[in-house]
């Protein structure tokens, strides 16, 4: 068996295997896909990126992805990461990939941006992600709730104060 590799997405061959990887996660959610590969390269490949990409690599085949991104909270004194989507195929789960992709999104983090610390959202009807974030030591955070702007709102709120 091939070793299992991470590297981050640079090139648009990476761009087209990261959103392969999307689409499938959203698929699999069954949630909306708006991404399209423009919208990835702008956000991965721009001078100032505000979005990052992992791959897990077995060779030539992609077997796991993740996009993520800088945050910061003053509660905490320190910059996080925030991972806004986790993908392993289905072929691989359950071999461990899952904590090893987080582990090197963590280790990038920490090292391009001093993260100290990660966050994650987990849609409630998805169990068997919840299970593997629990088994992994991830808490549900209490006492907040996620609160959500859509593009239409924020060009309204922006209007409204110039």
């Amino acid at each position: 068996m091939t070793a299992i590799t991470f590297r981050p997405v640079r090139t648009d061959d990476d761009l087209m295997l990261l959103d392969g990887a999307l689409r499938a996660l959203s698929a699999d959610l069954g949630d909306t896909h708006k991404a399209s590969r423009a919208c990835l390269a702008s956000a991965l490949l721009s001078e100032v990126a505000p979005a990052h990409g992992l791959l897990a690599m077995q060779g030539e085949t992609l077997c796991g992805a993740a996009l993520f991104s800088p945050t910061y909270s003053t509660a905490r004194g320190a910059a996080g990461v925030y991972v806004s989507d986790l993908w392993v195929d289905e072929t691989v789960r359950g071999s461990g990939l899952g904590r090893r992709l987080l582990a090197a999104v963590v280790r990038r983090a920490a090292q391009t941006w001093r993260a100290e610390w990660l966050t994650l959202a987990v849609y409630d009807h998805s169990v068997a992600s919840r299970a593997f974030y629990d088994r992994l030591g991830l808490v549900p955070r209490t006492g907040a709730t996620v609160m959500t702007l859509d593009r239409e709102g924020c060009l309204e709120m922006m209007k409204d104060t110039g």
